[in-house]
């Protein structure tokens, strides 16, 4: 297909920018800081690179595209996407990328109207899990003498009491990103 004209070429940049600026995992990434100090700034370049990724590259295929953003998160923001957003993302950039050569403009128009009132909704928050100890501390029917017996014991071998217990183990991590040990960040998708 022919190239882009150049004012078609600035409303597939809108409409990168509209899909990009919606997709919950790169908004709890620079949200939270995962590519450093300059998250926000590394997001627009995202904005850029995606863009010119298209223009550069012919006949594009979605899992192509899923790749590349995948690189983007991983190298930028230390994010391994395993939300099963990305197919989601890459199919709606391809499917703006390909109306934008068959002069469908009206219909991009329309979809990036749609993206920025999604937007103007509100952002995507990253919410921490209630911990275990947290559901233990709602679940009236547990006594302490049973919440006792759950632990192993001290050091010494006593019977550890329930308080005690929750303040050796401390709780797990956030179910909506993980840092793993060798210090990349894995986004899920909360069941």
């Amino acid at each position: 297909m022919a190239p882009l004209a150049s004012s078609t070429c600035e409303l597939f940049s809108e409409a990168v920018r509209a899909v990009l600026e919606t997709w919950p995992v790169l908004q709890i990434a620079v949200d939270n800081g995962f590519g450093g100090a300059h998250s926000q700034q590394k997001a627009e370049w995202m904005v850029h690179a995606l863009q010119q990724y298209f223009i550069d590259n012919d006949e594009l295929q979605q899992d192509e595209v899923e790749e590349f953003i995948s690189d983007l998160m991983n190298n930028e923001f230390d994010t391994l996407v395993d939300d099963g957003s990305l197919p989601q993302v890459a199919q709606k950039v391809c499917e703006m990328f390909r109306q934008c050569q068959q002069d469908r403009l009206t219909e991009v128009r329309e979809q990036i109207k749609q993206l920025i009132q999604k937007k103007s909704a509100g952002r995507a928050k990253a919410t921490p899990a209630k911990t275990p100890a947290a559901a233990a501390d709602d679940d009236d029917d547990e006594s302490e003498e049973d919440e006792a017996m759950e632990c192993d014991g001290g050091a010494d071998g006593a019977p550890i009491n329930g308080a005690a217990a929750k303040e050796q183990h401390p709780p797990p991590r956030a179910a909506s990103h993980e840092e793993e040990d060798d210090g990349w960040t894995v986004v899920r998708r909360k069941k």
